[in-house]
């Protein structure tokens, strides 16, 4: 699987003991637990799409930039 050019960040809220088992699980399968969730993301959207994933078909937004403060 090629690497994505670009990354960006998801923050989820997790019950802490889902999340206890979850790294676990990860760690016994020496996967890190963004390599997993990245693999689940993937696996959804294919499912979803009925096809195989394929990066250059999104046209991703421009940037967001920081709104100014006063």
């Amino acid at each position: 699987m090629p690497l994505e050019e670009r990354t960006a960040r998801l923050t989820i809220l997790i019950d802490p003991r889902k999340k206890a088992v979850f790294e676990r699980l990860c760690a016994e399968e020496d996967a890190t637990p963004s390599q997993v969730v990245r693999r689940l993301i993937r696996a959804y959207i294919e499912e979803r799409q009925g096809r195989p994933w394929r990066p250059e078909e999104v046209e991703l937004p421009p940037p967001r930039r920081a709104a100014k403060r006063r």
